[in-house]
């Protein structure tokens, strides 16, 4: 997840690394990381490169120097100007905004988009659920157009995580699993992928204690094993993003390396069991 390889930007734990974003590309060389998650967000909007053609470039000259590419964005714009909470004329302003986004991540090279309905945007009753029903049909013909794929990430539970997928069968809409905030929320990761295994696309990374804040990989309440033995049966084969608890600053390439080691090391151990070999 873009800036974790950076000591936190103006206080915030997750935000767009305006001035030191270009760093990120030799630090994920160092941690052993080939791809980054961008960041769109609203506190870095009107400097993110995402934004201008000149920008973009420079995003893929740096791909191509490095070998690190941005394969997705986490768009958390969308939390600090939440749909569910719009008027709706604002609505209908967001979608636009979220169409140009979509189109300026084709133009990067970025194949999803992360749309978060969590925290301040998180979806509470029918009405709103209807709402973004609604707006995604509508926005997944941009996404259609785009060639990119809209990645969901809710705190709803599984069963109504499912319903709201049940009405959006389209192909560009995937989900995005979050393990820390499920753990979080006291979700079992077996009825969630049993819920809606089928429409995962990505996986963010994160441990988090009951009804609390996120802490180290191992140290929450983020059932790793069911997790990493559920998306091997399922034959997942899509990216694992380490959206995780912050480590001491200035240590973050050798913070970054060692949740890399955990996460593959569980895949290792999952891949080990399904195919029948000694654990």
């Amino acid at each position: 997840m873009q800036g974790r390889l950076l000591p936190p930007q103006d206080g915030k734990f997750q935000s767009f690394p305006r001035e030191r974003w270009r760093e990120e590309f030799s630090s994920s060389v160092e941690a052993g990381l080939d791809a980054i998650e961008w960041i769109y967000d609203l506190h870095g909007a009107a400097v993110n490169p995402i934004s201008t053609d000149e920008g973009i470039g420079e995003i893929k000259a740096l791909t191509q120097r490095f070998g690190v590419v941005v394969v997705s964005m986490c768009a958390d714009y969308f939390m600090d100007r939440p749909f569910v909470r719009a008027t709706p004329a604002d609505a209908a302003e967001l979608a636009g905004h979220l169409c140009w986004l979509l189109t300026r991540c084709n133009l990067a090279g970025i194949r999803r988009v992360v749309l978060p309905f969590v925290d301040e945007s998180r979806i509470e009753n029918a009405d709103q659920e209807e709402r973004v029903v609604s707006l995604l049909r509508g926005v997944l013909t941009c996404a259609e157009k785009a060639s990119v794929e809209v990645h969901l990430e809710t705190s709803l539970g599984p069963e109504r995580f499912a319903q709201l997928l049940a009405k959006l069968p389209h192909p560009m809409l995937r989900v995005n699993y979050d393990s820390g905030n499920s753990a979080s929320l006291g979700y079992d990761v077996r009825h969630e992928l049993a819920a809606y295994g089928s429409r995962i696309g990505s996986v963010h990374i994160k441990d988090r204690v009951r009804n609390g804040s996120t802490v180290p990989l191992g140290a929450g309440q983020t059932d790793f094993t069911a997790l990493f033995s559920r998306l091997s049966d399922m034959s997942y084969s899509g990216d694992y993003v380490l959206q995780v608890a912050r480590g001491l600053p200035g240590e973050e390439i050798a913070w970054a390396r060692q949740n890399r080691a955990f996460v593959r090391q569980h895949v290792e151990r999952s891949t080990q069991i399904i195919c029948g070999a000694p654990q």
